[in-house]
């Protein structure tokens, strides 16, 4: 009969489109994976991106398709080491554990975050301090900050291995989100930790997991509840917040930086990483790296900065770097927005971190009520 006729064409075409599917997610990975494509020149590239953008127009319709059916289960995926949750997309158990083993040297600046709260940015600084304002990109230059900066606790970028050493007294400059209770220490490295207000870090988390999972990102409720959990990836953030705060109180070696004060007073963030770093600049080294660290510069060039390889997801017209404001927070929906407030202030009680200080909205009064007097020191916009 025709009926059977047409149902056995369909079941063969969404056969076909799974075994495409696999097929392509394998295809993507070889050639995305870490230096695979960080390592290209720009032109190479860009012409990746186009190949995927192509490639997975026969595979889009059976995604969104599977994405409406699983719609209410989604979460995100979570592997676990010691304890400690991580993306299975760009890491696993065994690059914790080698990342926890790795064994520092004097020569390692490590720029450390939980995820989305501005390690990029703080990358770049570096990268510039370190250059005094001189350091290239792109293909007359270092390539990718993910070409000479290493991941050590993902897959999407140089190894530590062949990772070059950079700048006027030659440095590995080290991208990590691990906790301290993962993260390898030596008393001759150096440490710079970045941290945000949890609600423009939830936001942001949000945009870039937009970008990166289109249909397949799980509702923003689901994302809360995730961000509210001990499956958040890399630990919680009020207890990523509190290790690493403790960390720079009993350390010199660690420099504890807040997101909030590189969009207010850029200029004080630069002297006193130059400064920990062991860097005194001249005015027009700081006008250098000043320009080579605004949001402009940075969105002008995100090809070389882009933290994460395109997908197919991704090269539909994903922005990385959206806008980088202090107060994203306020973009959160009223409701989840205290539900993060009231989890991370809960989650301080008896912490080191002075809360109120920097993010008053997150001091919870006896009894467990959040204080809403004030709001944290939002300033102006960047990366």
């Amino acid at each position: 009969m025709i009926w059977l006729e047409v149902l056995l064409v369909v079941i063969l075409l969404f056969v076909a489109n799974l075994a495409y599917l696999a097929w392509y997610q394998r295809w993507e990975w070889r050639n995305t994976c870490g230096m695979a494509y960080y390592g290209k020149p720009l032109a190479q590239r860009r012409a990746l991106k186009r190949r995927i953008r192509r490639y997975s127009l026969v595979t889009m319709p059976l995604v969104r398709l599977l994405a409406i059916f699983n719609q209410k289960q989604r979460t995100m995926p979570v592997f676990e080491y010691e304890g400690v949750c991580g993306p299975p997309t760009v890491s696993s158990p065994e690059v914790f554990a080698r990342a926890k083993n790795y064994h520092p040297r004097a020569e390692d600046v490590f720029v450390a975050t939980q995820m989305r709260c501005g390690t990029t940015w703080m990358q770049q600084l570096v990268y510039q301090i370190v250059n005094r304002g001189k350091g290239e990109l792109g293909d007359n230059g270092h390539g990718h900050l993910y070409a000479i900066s290493p991941w050590i606790d993902g897959v999407n970028s140089v190894s530590l291995e062949d990772a070059p050493l950079v700048g006027e007294r030659p440095t590995r400059i080290i991208k990590t989100h691990l906790p301290t209770k993962l993260c390898p220490y030596n008393k001759h490295a150096k440490y710079i930790y970045v941290t945000r207000h949890p609600g423009s870090c939830f936001a942001s988390i949000v945009d870039y997991n937009r970008t990166l999972l289109g249909p397949l990102m799980p509702a923003v409720d689901k994302m809360a509840d995730w961000f509210c959990s001990d499956r958040m990836y890399w630990l919680p953030w009020p207890e990523h917040v509190a290790g690493w705060w403790q960390w720079a109180q009993r350390r010199e070696n660690v420099l504890f930086v807040h997101f909030e004060d590189m969009t207010s007073n850029f200029a004080d963030v630069l002297d006193r990483v130059g400064s920990f770093l062991g860097y005194h600049m001249t005015a027009e080294e700081k006008c250098r790296i000043t320009a080579k660290c605004s949001f402009q510069y940075m969105k002008d060039n995100e090809e070389l900065l882009e933290m994460s390889p395109p997908n197919m997801f991704s090269v539909a017209g994903g922005q990385f770097m959206a806008s980088g404001t202090a107060n994203r927070h306020q973009d959160v929906a009223p409701a989840i927005r205290q539900r993060i407030l009231h989890y991370c202030g809960q989650s301080l009680r008896g912490s080191d971190y002075p809360a109120r200080e920097f993010y008053p909205d997150l001091v919870v009064l006896p009894g467990g009520a959040i204080e809403r007097a004030q709001q944290p020191r939002l300033e102006p916009s960047h990366t």
